[in-house]
């Protein structure tokens, strides 16, 4: 069985060649500017767009959390909008990453990423602005996507581990 790859370097420029899906998690209020989006964003304006869209259509589609939005940016290349984390703020709840909802993020990831026959691609998802922790999502990712073969990268671009 593969492992994940660990590289340094910017997730929004994948070097690899074939279908690649960048994989990122978002919140579940609409909120899109803080954090690894913005590097989307510099690159992409669909992303955003669609994100923004999706949201404020909630009311007829599957927005919510474990949900995953897919957007073509480039003929080879998709980002995967996951909706992995409830509000922005640390609170009484906790940090707003939900393990439960990336998990669920990373399956519907895995069908769309074997179906594309797709690399993925990411930063080290919900551990950044969402606050959690690497040790509970670095086994996620492994059993949803790396044991049925896709390949994954993650991207250290400077930033500590935790």
């Amino acid at each position: 069985m593969s492992e994940i790859t660990y590289v340094r370097g910017d997730a929004t420029v994948p070097s690899v060649k074939g279908v690649k899906v960048i994989a990122h998690v978002c919140n579940d209020i609409g909120g899109w500017g803080k954090g690894f989006v913005l590097a989307i964003s510099r690159r992409w304006p669909e992303p955003e767009k669609s994100y923004r869209a999706w949201h404020r259509e909630r009311a007829s589609n599957d927005f919510g959390l474990g949900a995953v939005q897919l957007v073509q940016v480039e003929p080879y290349v998709w980002v995967a909008n996951m909706i992995g984390q409830r509000g922005v703020r640390t609170g009484s709840k906790g940090v707003p990453v939900r393990y439960e909802a990336i998990d669920a993020a990373l399956e519907r990831l895995a069908e769309k990423a074997a179906d594309l026959g797709a690399s993925v691609h990411m930063p080290r998802i919900g551990c950044g602005l969402a606050g959690g922790k690497w040790s509970r999502v670095e086994p996620l990712i492994t059993g949803r996507l790396v044991r049925r073969g896709i390949s994954v990268t993650v991207y250290d671009h400077g930033e500590e581990r935790s």
